[in-house]
C-alpha cells in the first residue's frame, strides 16, 4: 500500500530551501570560473572538475560526469558556456537514473503474512539517526499506520532517552530496557510487542558505533537472528543514516557499514546546513544502495522521500 512520497508544492519549497547553501556554493564557483569564457574547452572542464570535487561529489563520480560532458562537447562540436548548466544538469540526472538511485515515487509497505514491516536503522552517533527514526515514525503514523519503536542502541543512555522523547512527541509506543541492555533482547521484545498489538511497522534503533567491522557484523547478525525467531524474514529493511554535512566522510561510513551488513537503503541528513549536498550525487552513483530519504530541515516534516529528479532540479534551480 502506498504511504507517502508524492511531491507537493510545500515539499518542493522545503527541498529548495534545504539545498540553498549547496546551490549557492556550487553556482557561485561555477559563475566565477566562467567569467570571460565563451565556450566549453579543456580549461573550463578542468575548473568544473575542481568545483565538483570541492562540492563533495567525489573523484570517481566527478570524472564520470566530466567524461560525459566531454563527449557532448566533442559530438556537438561547439557548446557555449551558457549551455553548460543545462548539459551538466542533464548528465547528472542521467547518471542518477542509470544507477537507480532512488526507490518508487511513493514509499510502500509490502505484505508480510500479517506480520509488521520491520525496519532496522544503523549509523554512528551524531548523524541524526534517532531524529530520523522519530520523523519516519511520524510519517507512518500520519499515513494511518500503527508504529512501534525499539530502543536497541543501548550503548548510550542518551540514545535511549532521546528515542523515548521522540515516541512521546509522535505518540507511538516504544520498547526499551535502558542503557547497557542486550540490543538483541530489546529487538526481540519490540517485535513481540508489535506483533501482539497488531502493529504495521516496527522501527529498531541500533548500532550507534562504527567500531571494529567484525564486531559490528557479529552484533548486527545476532540482532537479525533473534528477530527472525519472532518474524521469520525480519528485518525487511536495513537503513543507514549518514550526515550529509560530513561530505566524503559520509561515503566512507557507507562503505564500512555496507561491508558489515546488507544495507537496503540510505537516509542522508542535515543537507540544509551544508554546502556539501553534492555528496548525495556521489553516494548515489558509487554505492549500489538506493538513497531512500533525505533530511532537508529541522522540522518534523522535513524528512523527505528522495526523488532524484526533484533533487537535481533544486540544485540547478
Amino acid at each position: 500500500m502506498a504511504l507517502f512520497g508524492w511531491f507537493s508544492k510545500e515539499n518542493k519549497e522545503t527541498l529548495d530551501k534545504g539545498l540553498e547553501k549547496t546551490k549557492e556554493s556550487f553556482f557561485g564557483k561555477l559563475t566565477r570560473s566562467l567569467v570571460g569564457k565563451s565556450r566549453v574547452d579543456d580549461e573550463v572542464l578542468d575548473e568544473l572538475e575542481e568545483i565538483l570535487i570541492s562540492s563533495d561529489v567525489g573523484v570517481n563520480t566527478t570524472l564520470k560526469i566530466i567524461d560525459r560532458i566531454n563527449e557532448r562537447v566533442s559530438k556537438d562540436k561547439y557548446v557555449g558556456t551558457d549551455e553548460l548548466n543545462k548539459v551538466l544538469k542533464e548528465e547528472i540526472a542521467n547518471l542518477l537514473s542509470e544507477n537507480d538511485s532512488d526507490g518508487p515515487s511513493e514509499y510502500t509497505i509490502p505484505a508480510h503474512n500479517g506480520n509488521p514491516h520491520v525496519i532496522m536503522v544503523v549509523g554512528v552517533n551524531g548523524v541524526g539517526k534517532t531524529t530520523s527514526i522519530g520523523k519516519l515514525a511520524n510519517q507512518f503514523k500520519k499515513s494511518g499506520k500503527k508504529v512501534v519503536l525499539g530502543a536497541a542502541d543501548t550503548f548510550r543512555a542518551a540514545a535511549v532517552d532521546q528515542l523515548i522523547i521522540w515516541s512521546e512527541r509522535v505518540g507511538v509506543p516504544i520498547v526499551h530496557q535502558g542503557m547497557g541492555a542486550d540490543p538483541a533482547s530489546v529487538a526481540f521484545d519490540a517485535l513481540s510487542s508489535a506483533k501482539a498489538q497488531g502493529a504495521d511497522v516496527v522501527i529498531i534503533d541500533t548500532a550507534g558505533r562504527l567500531h571494529n567491522k567484525v564486531n559490528l557484523m557479529n552484533e548486527l547478525s545476532k540482532i537479525k537472528r533473534v528477530m527472525e525467531k519472532v518474524i521469520p524474514d525480519a528485518p525487511h529493511e536495513i537503513l543507514l543514516v549518514l550526515d550529509g554535512s560530513t561530505g566524503q566522510n559520509a561515503y566512507e561510513q557507507a562503505k564500512q557499514f555496507a561491508l558489515a551488513t546488507s544495507l537496503t537503503g540510505l537516509i542522508i541528513t542535515k543537507l540544509d546546513g551544508t554546502a556539501k549536498g553534492g555528496v548525495v550525487i556521489g553516494i548515489s552513483d558509487q554505492m549500489s544502495i538506493p538513497v531512500r530519504f533525505i533530511g532537508v530541515g529541522e522540522g518534523i516534516e522535513d524528512l523527505q522521500v528522495f526523488h532524484k529528479e526533484e533533487f537535481v532540479s533544486s540544485i540547478f534551480g
